[in-house]
């Protein structure tokens, strides 16, 4: 069940020139021209449950006679490379699935089906952020598949030691952390904060309003040395100096290890993590969704993936038959039980009434995604966000570094 974070392992001007000389053309890639075996990639070895992928291909044979689903569970390291040999050839899959962040790199060179005017046929879908990511020039061309939000998760006892009670503001959150470290020692986290973690780091951008680039006309501007974002980084940075023994050039990998040592008080993750906490651990778990300024929900990166049809898929019918399986009542509600977000929110409340999901419900409802450029996974190739997170971890100038950080991502977005 966990959304591991999708690795952009190729480069992104080699998947453009390769996938769109080979997808660009006029084939008529038509169900009547395609195989008995229609072939779907699913991202990761146990990110979709197997009694969910199971339901898929009985039920796709159940009402496509003479037909096979053959279902292919790619690694997140090796999705994008495999991605693209596979989408340019007359071996693609018909259906692939793909981390929303990388999305754009594919739908906007045609690598794609449109299925603008079939969007219907499948009913309620989102998050809306993952339809932006998955729409390019106002057509649809990547479905949401499922979400998963990032939240706090904090040890019960220490912070009922400490005389506190899950936070209700930023400001809040930011001083319980600090005293926690405080009340913890010298090699205690308040709350772990790996110093070039900036998926998660973002967040405090947002909620003081701040972006990481927006377009504007034809051209990305980088927006990370906005007032409203130096504001929400300063913020992130004292709590970097203040509450948290990670190291400055640490990721966001593993983040419950330290809370199973008994090191840190808090940690903050995607749901997923939940189950990565040690059993001895787990009457102590709470969880809360990070708290915005206003004492709203702060918006958070929201993981998760997509869905989309090969343009180069010679089973066009039947491709669109397998997304209608996956948003069908029955899928949906095997992703909610597994602890997916489903993309029918109808069945979020499947996910569960705990404080797990109720935070995990809370944080995706005021979730963002990163710039939907299809030149962002370059940015990520590049570790301009680690390195720009680090730095201001380490105590440099924050409206120095974000300033060189724009013309960083603006060189790199506007390629």
């Amino acid at each position: 069940m966990k959304l591991r974070k999708f690795v952009a392992s190729a480069a992104v001007a080699g998947i453009a020139l390769s996938v769109l000389a080979a997808c660009g053309g006029d084939d008529d890639s038509s169900s009547d021209a395609g195989s008995d075996t229609i072939t779907l990639w699913l991202a990761g070895k146990e990110d979709t449950p197997t009694e969910a992928s199971d339901w898929l291909t009985k039920e796709f044979a159940a009402q496509n006679d003479g037909k096979t689903l053959k279902i292919e569970r790619i690694d997140w390291g090796e999705l994008l490379t495999r991605l693209n040999t596979s989408l340019p050839s007359d071996e693609s899959p018909d259906v692939v699935e793909i981390g929303n962040t990388q999305a754009a790199s594919f739908t906007s060179i045609g690598a794609f089906s449109d299925l603008t005017d079939k969007a219907d046929e499948l009913g309620a879908m989102g998050p809306e952020s993952f339809v932006e990511a998955g729409t390019w020039e106002d057509k649809l061309y990547a479905v949401p598949y499922y979400w998963g939000s990032r939240y706090v998760f904090y040890s019960k006892k220490a912070l009922k030691d400490a005389g506190l009670e899950p936070p209700k503001t930023l400001e809040d959150f930011s001083a319980a952390a600090a005293q926690l470290k405080a009340d913890g020692g010298d090699k205690y986290s308040g709350f772990w904060l790996p110093g070039q973690d900036w998926r998660n780091g973002i967040s405090w951008i947002f909620a003081h309003g701040g972006d990481i680039a927006v377009q504007e006309g034809d051209a990305w501007v980088g927006k990370l040395s906005s007032p409203e974002s130096i504001q929400g980084l300063e913020q992130w940075q004292q709590l970097a100096e203040k509450a948290t023994t990670a190291p400055k050039d640490g990721k966001d990998e593993e983040a419950w290890t330290p809370f199973n040592n008994g090191e840190a008080a808090m940690f903050m993750a995607p749901s997923w993590a939940r189950w990565s906490v040690a059993e001895d651990k787990a009457e102590d778990l709470g969880g809360f969704a990070l708290p915005g300024v206003d004492g709203e929900a702060a918006p958070v990166f929201a993981g998760g993936s997509n869905l989309a049809v090969s343009a180069k898929s010679k089973n066009q019918d039947l491709a669109f038959e397998v997304l209608k399986l996956i948003y069908s009542d029955d899928y949906q509600q095997l992703l909610a039980k597994n602890g997916l977000g489903p993309a029918n929110d109808e069945f979020t409340s499947l996910m569960g009434d705990d404080e797990f999901a109720t935070a995990a419900i809370t944080a995706a409802g005021n979730s963002k995604l990163t710039p939907t450029s299809p030149n962002w996974a370059a940015v990520e190739t590049s570790s301009v966000m680690e390195e720009f997170f680090g730095a201001i971890a380490n105590g440099e100038d924050v409206a120095t570094v974000a300033k060189a950080t724009d013309a960083k991502l603006e060189a790199e977005l506007n390629k």
